[in-house]
């Protein structure tokens, strides 16, 4: 093993245009992996929902009311 100064030494100081590349990037890597998640998850429940509203009785089975009286006489 030899010994050379980075392992005894700090690193020197890191760019500024070079922290603010690597903080960009990572927070667009975030922002893009929640987007993703998101997007999954609203799939995910819009099929649930159109298999539940698919297996539900239909409410149009039932008869239909008819006019009552007073109505008819009203027009």
């Amino acid at each position: 093993m030899t010994a050379t100064k980075d392992k005894f030494f700090k690193p020197g100081r890191v760019d500024a245009r070079d922290k603010a590349a690597t903080t960009d990037h990572t927070a667009r890597a975030i922002i893009a992996a929640e987007s993703t998640a998101r997007d999954k998850k609203t799939e995910k429940l819009k099929a649930l929902r159109m298999l539940r509203e698919a297996e539900a009785v239909p409410e149009a089975a039932k008869p239909a009311k008819r006019a009552t009286k007073k109505a008819a006489k009203a027009d």
